[in-house]
C-alpha cells in the first residue's frame, strides 16, 4: 500500500537541457540554437535533510540552503549517494486511449547501457547504475490526454500522474528494492509531450512496499531520445545541478557558463564528462587526487593527469597507447576565492567521455556555492576570448577552445591567479604551475 505525499510549488523551478535544433550556415550572437526543452527538473527539496560530513580539505567549499549547493564539506543525505551499486526501476506506462508502437524493450535499449556506461566511465567503474527494466506495459487508468502533460505542469495535474502510476504499477513492483524510480511514458500517445521529462522531488515522500520514494524521474522522451539525456536527468537523483545559463525570456544562448564541458550544462557536448569538481562532490575522487592551492603561497608546481583517464586509459584517447599508471594521480587543482567561491583547473581531453573534444588543455572554472541550480554555480573560464572552435559541432563555440594548453599562460579576470602550462608528458600527465 501506498498513499502520495504533497507536491508543493517549487520557488525554483528547475529548467533542464535545452533541446538543440540544427545549427544554421551562418552564426549571429543574436541567433538561438536551441529551444527551452520542458526536460523540467521540479525540485522541492532545497536544504539538506541531514548532512554527513564529506570533506576537510581546506579548498571544498561549505554546503548551502540553495538548491544543488556545490558545496562540499558535507553530503546532503536527502539524495542517494553513487558511490557503490545503485538499482533503477524502469516502468513503461501505456494509455487507454493508444496502442503503444514500441515496446518496453525498446525504450530501455534507448537509455541502457549508455546511462550505465556513461556513470562507469565517468566513476573509473566505482559506480554502477544496475537498470531495472519492466518487460510489459502498466496500464494507467486515464486516457493520456488527462494528465494535461506539459513542461510547465499543473501540480495537481502531475500529483495525479503520480498517483496513478504508483496505483498501476504497485501490484508488479517491489518499490523497496530499488534507489531510482524512472516512470516511462509510452511517447507516441497523443497526451504525452516529449519537453516535460523531469525529476520530481517531493516535500513529503511517497510510500510503496514500505520504502519512501523521495523522488521520481518522469520520462517522456520521443524514440529515439535525446542523446544523454536520462543521464543528465539522473545527475539531478544525485544532487548534481543545472549549469546552463537561463535566459529571462527564454530567448538567446542557453549555454554560454559551461558549453560543453559538463553533462549537466548540456546532453549534447562535445566533452560532457562531469567536472572534477562534482566527481568529487559526488565521492569518484580521493582527497590525495585534490590539489589545494593557498593564496599568497609562492608558485605551485603540480601535475594533473586528464580528467576522464582511469587505470591504464590511452594517451590522447589513441587505442593501443595506454598511459603509465593514469587514474590514481592528481586530477583537480583549488584556488579558494571566498567564502563561498573558488577556481577550479583540471585537464580535459579526447578520452573517454570526452573523446569529442575539440581542444585539450588546462580548463578553468569558477564555483559558487550559494547559487542556485541553474543560475550560475559553475562557470568555465575562456582563455581564449577572441577565438572560437568546433564551429558546426559545439553547442556553444565560443567556449570550445577554453582550455589553457602547453605553452600559454593565462591570468583569470577578476582574480589574481595565474596559470601556466609546461608541457604534456609521455604518460599523459600535464605539468602547469599556479600562483594565487
Amino acid at each position: 500500500m501506498h498513499r502520495l505525499g504533497a507536491v508543493s510549488r517549487e520557488p525554483f523551478p528547475e529548467v533542464s537541457v535545452p533541446r538543440q535544433l540544427p545549427r544554421p550556415r551562418l552564426r549571429s550572437t543574436a541567433a538561438v540554437f536551441t529551444t527551452l526543452s520542458a526536460l523540467a527538473a521540479t525540485s522541492l527539496i532545497t536544504g539538506p535533510s541531514v548532512a554527513e560530513p564529506f570533506s576537510s580539505l581546506p579548498c571544498a567549499l561549505k554546503r548551502t540552503d540553495a538548491h544543488h549547493s556545490e558545496g562540499l564539506d558535507t553530503w546532503n543525505t536527502a539524495y542517494p549517494r553513487p558511490d557503490r551499486a545503485l538499482d533503477a526501476v524502469m516502468v513503461f506506462l501505456s494509455f487507454p486511449d493508444w496502442v503503444p508502437m514500441s515496446s518496453p524493450a525498446e525504450l530501455a535499449a534507448d537509455h541502457f547501457p549508455v546511462t550505465s556506461d556513461y556513470f562507469h566511465r565517468a566513476s573509473y567503474g566505482r559506480f554502477t547504475l544496475r537498470a531495472h527494466p519492466l518487460k510489459r506495459w502498466v496500464r494507467m487508468p486515464k486516457p493520456s490526454t488527462a494528465y494535461a502533460i506539459q513542461r510547465d505542469w499543473n501540480t495537481e495535474d502531475r500529483a495525479t500522474y503520480l498517483r496513478d502510476a504508483l496505483d498501476a504499477a504497485d501490484a508488479q513492483v517491489d518499490f523497496s528494492r530499488y534507489d531510482v524510480v524512472y516512470f516511462v511514458a509510452d511517447p507516441d500517445a497523443p497526451g504525452v509531450d516529449s519537453d516535460a521529462t523531469k525529476v520530481v522531488n517531493l516535500d513529503e515522500p511517497l510510500h510503496a512496499d514500505g520504502a519512501d520514494i523521495r523522488r521520481v524521474v518522469t520520462v517522456f522522451e520521443q524514440h529515439p531520445p535525446d542523446r544523454l539525456v536520462l543521464a543528465h536527468e539522473t545527475g539531478h537523483v544525485f544532487d548534481l545541478p543545472d549549469l546552463y545559463r537561463r535566459p529571462a525570456d527564454g530567448k538567446g544562448d542557453w549555454d554560454t557558463h559551461v558549453g560543453d564541458w559538463d553533462l549537466m550544462g548540456s546532453q549534447f557536448g562535445l566533452a560532457p564528462d562531469l567536472f572534477a569538481w562534482h566527481k568529487w562532490k559526488l565521492g569518484w575522487l580521493e582527497p590525495s587526487q585534490v590539489v589545494c592551492v593557498a593564496e599568497g603561497a609562492p608558485p605551485a608546481r603540480l601535475t594533473l593527469e586528464p580528467l576522464a583517464a582511469g587505470p591504464g586509459a590511452p594517451v590522447g584517447g589513441i587505442p593501443g597507447v595506454p598511459g603509465f599508471g593514469l587514474g590514481h594521480g592528481a586530477k583537480l587543482a583549488v584556488v579558494r576565492t571566498g567564502t563561498g567561491t573558488a577556481l577550479a583547473f583540471e585537464v580535459r581531453g579526447p578520452i573517454g567521455n570526452d573523446h569529442g573534444a575539440c581542444r585539450a588543455g588546462i580548463l578553468v572554472y569558477r564555483v559558487r556555492s550559494g547559487a542556485e541550480s541553474g543560475r550560475g554555480p559553475v562557470e568555465v573560464v575562456d582563455a581564449h576570448p577572441g577565438t572560437e572552435a568546433c564551429w558546426a559541432d559545439s553547442v556553444y563555440p565560443p567556449l570550445a577552445d577554453a582550455p589553457v594548453t602547453v605553452g600559454e599562460s593565462f591570468t583569470v579576470p577578476g582574480e589574481d591567479v595565474r596559470v601556466h602550462v609546461e608541457e604534456r608528458t609521455v604518460t599523459g600527465t600535464w605539468t602547469m604551475s599556479i600562483t594565487a
